[in-house]
Order: structure tokens, then C-alpha cells, then sequence
């Protein structure tokens, strides 16, 4: 099963015709695929030959109800604080930023990234797809000594230890993988990155998953 992952194309439509040209069985926008929620359509046009794997997220440069409305359109997955099941992996999304000095139409306070974070910390194994990099690492550094990252994506991932981190935001991180803790995570950037996910279960997750069935199903037939 192979999942594309890309974030920040900002108008560019050769390099979102390129991703389209990518073959996967699912496409997640982690935000910004416009800048100052201009032009759109022009990339709803391209989008929608793959509409229904489509999965889109606000960036900072887009609102909520603009993303919604944009997926309405062109038959996009509007994936902003959602979830997927694929196989055995849960993938969840959360679009916007942390504030930034430019006023973006997308931004968060880090209380509310924290909030809306919640409700993802029991899946497992997650997939975590957010527009906001986490603070203080390579995934957010401008340059050197200036990061501009999510302390709440931070302190997400360091406590929850999702299996994938995917994120984008901070341009000159495009491509940067990192590990943290037992979480790979990577700035995916308009280049993107693919992800292939091995969906059959080990012998030792079966049993990990079904032996408590198996407990119920044998209390209940030595009681009849």
C-alpha cells in the first residue's frame, strides 16, 4: 500500500502534476497548496483526476472553511482533524500552523494545536500528518539558531511516539528525515515523499491482537 505525502506546492502546478503523475493508492496534502488561498481551483483541476484518494489538509495559507469548500468542489477528502484506518495503521491529520509574524489565515496558538492533538494520542499504530513541523529540530530550522516549528507537535510526538510523523511548513527543511524517539519523521515539502506500508500482520500482532477474542470465546464455552 503506498501512501504520497507532499505539502507546500504554493501554486507551483508542475510540481503538483508531477505528484499526481506518481502512482499510490493515497494522496494527503499537508497543507499550503496556494499562497494567501489564491488559486485553488487551478489545482482542484489537477487534484481531482485522483479525487477520490485525495486527502487534503489547511495550510497556514488557507482557512478551514476554504479547504472544506474547496474539497466539496473538486470531490476531495477534506482530512483537517480526521482520521483513516488503512490496514493496520490509523492516519490522522491536523492543518495550520503556529503563529507566524505574516497574519496567515491558517494559524493556531499552541494551546489549541495541543487540543486538537488530543484526541489522536491513543491510536496505534498512528500516522501523523500535520502542516506545523515540531519545534527545535531539524524539520523546522529556517537557518541556524531560527526554528519556527509547533512546541505542541513536539511535545506530541516525544510523548506519543506516533510511528510516522509527516509535516512540511518550513520550506528550507523540504526533505529533511529525522528520527525521534521510535517516531521517523519527515519534512515532505512539494517534493514529497512515498510511503509504503507493509498492511499484513506479523504472527506475534495476530496473537497480540486476537488472543483476547480467543480468552472471551473460551470463558464463554466452558460456561454453556
Amino acid at each position: 500500500m503506498k501512501l504520497l505525502i507532499f505539502s507546500d506546492i504554493h501554486n507551483n502546478l508542475k510540481a503538483l502534476e508531477r505528484l499526481m503523475d506518481t502512482e499510490a493508492d493515497y494522496y494527503f496534502a499537508a497543507g499550503d497548496l496556494v499562497s494567501w488561498a489564491k488559486g485553488l481551483d487551478a489545482c482542484g483541476e489537477i487534484l481531482k483526476r485522483r479525487a477520490g484518494q485525495v486527502y487534503v489538509l489547511p495550510g497556514n495559507h488557507e482557512s478551514v472553511a476554504q479547504i472544506t469548500a474547496f474539497c466539496g468542489k473538486f470531490g476531495l477528502h477534506d482530512f483537517h482533524e480526521r482520521t483513516l484506518k488503512i490496514g493496520k495503521y490509523h492516519v490522522a491529520g491536523l492543518g495550520y500552523s503556529s503563529p507566524t509574524p505574516f497574519n496567515t489565515p491558517g494559524e493556531y496558538t499552541e494551546a489549541q494545536l495541543a487540543e486538537k492533538l488530543a484526541p489522536f494520542a491513543a491510536l496505534k499504530p498512528l500516522i501523523m500528518i500535520c502542516h506545523a513541523p515540531p519545534q527545535g529540530t531539524a524539520l523546522d530550522r529556517v537557518k541556524e539558531g531560527l526554528h519556527a516549528g509547533s512546541q505542541a507537535v513536539r511535545d506530541f510526538v516525544d510523548r506519543y511516539q506516533p510511528e510516522y510523523l509527516f509535516c512540511g511548513h518550513i520550506h528550507e527543511a523540504e526533505g529533511v528525515t529525522i528520527e525521534m524517539g521510535k517516531t521517523k519523521a519527515t519534512n515532505v515539502g512539494k517534493r514529497g515523499y512515498l510511503l509504503e506500508l507493509k498492511l499484513a500482520m506479523t504472527l506475534e500482532e495476530l496473537e497480540r491482537e486476537y488472543s483476547p477474542l480467543r480468552e472471551q470465546a473460551l470463558a464463554v464455552r466452558s460456561y454453556l
